[in-house]
């Protein structure tokens, strides 16, 4: 039997797929460099293939560490939940209720799953050398 609990996997999946989420953005933005249908390469396609790879990869680390029980993981993830929460509702006024939805839906899930008790007492045990 594994020690991590449910709702800790739920959380660090869908951290990890919010990570990919945003590498394949970044991806894309660099595919409409390389097809020419970018308007500005330096200015924005570049930078935020970086940024969207970038960031992509920073969060599947914290998934990762959410999976190893690290204490300092429950942090980033409910910060990118926050961030989530505002990008959808900017979605909402934007008229794309599927993608606010979706993006509202997913945030409410990982937060919840990250900070429900099963996922504390395994993060917080008595045991202060696991996860370092």
């Amino acid at each position: 039997m594994s020690s991590r609990p449910l709702t800790l996997i739920v959380a660090a999946a869908l951290e990890a797929l919010i990570g990919l989420a945003a590498a394949a953005g970044g991806l894309y933005s660099l595919y409409t460099v390389i097809i020419g249908q970018a308007t500005d390469v330096a200015s924005s396609a570049l930078p935020l293939t970086v940024i969207g790879v970038g960031v992509g990869a920073l969060l599947i680390f914290v998934a990762r560490g959410l999976l190893q029980l690290s204490e300092w993981a429950r942090t980033p993830v409910v910060v990118t939940q926050l961030f989530m929460a505002v990008v959808s509702y900017y979605m909402f006024t934007g008229e794309q209720y599927v993608a606010g939805a979706v993006m509202l839906g997913t945030a409410v899930v990982a937060t919840a799953a990250v900070l429900a008790p099963p996922t504390t007492a395994a993060l917080f045990s008595d045991d202060s050398t696991r996860g370092r």
